[in-house]
């Protein structure tokens, strides 16, 4: 008996360490410890979000998968690196998203606006770019977003 005791507690103390990152795999939002201040300027006016940068290729194919919340502030940056045609898709991803699809200037090309939860039909850039910024779906006609504004962020500073 104290042997399956022993392996009982054992498992406990196991699954007591696991429980984060199993929390984090169910959706809940990432530390904000990894979050960078990037800014999108708009009619004049500047709308401030703090990102989660994605710069290798597991984080980009992971992004926002399996999460089920992310505050109206908040985003994630894909950054590919280098300037050309990409395309996104929500395969595992259940918030709505606005893509927005950046040159390496920083000024937006396209918005693909409220993506569908889920999908797995690709959306493509239109164009060459740096890097796809995701927020919450709806929030850049929230806030009068449109392409052509430009993105403040260290990643187009290269």
């Amino acid at each position: 008996m104290h042997v399956v005791r022993t392996a009982l507690a054992a498992l406990a103390l196991a699954l007591i360490a696991l429980a984060p990152a199993g929390l984090q795999a169910q959706g809940q939002p990432a530390a904000a410890a990894g979050l960078e201040s990037l800014i999108i300027v708009s009619g004049g006016t500047r709308h401030a979000f703090q990102v989660e940068v994605m710069r290798t290729p597991d984080q980009r194919a992971k992004g926002l998968m399996f999460r089920n919340y992310m505050p109206t502030d908040r985003g994630m940056l894909f950054d590919f690196a280098a300037t050309e045609p990409v395309a996104m898709w929500m395969q595992n991803t259940y918030i709505s998203l606005d893509m927005l699809f950046i040159r390496a200037d920083g000024t937006i090309a396209r918005i693909a606006e409220r993506t569908e939860p889920l999908s797995t039909r690709t959306i493509p850039s239109g164009e060459p770019v740096l890097s796809v910024l995701e927020i919450n779906g709806g929030v850049s006609k929230q806030l009068g977003i449109k392409p052509g504004d430009k993105v403040e962020h260290a990643l187009f500073k290269r």
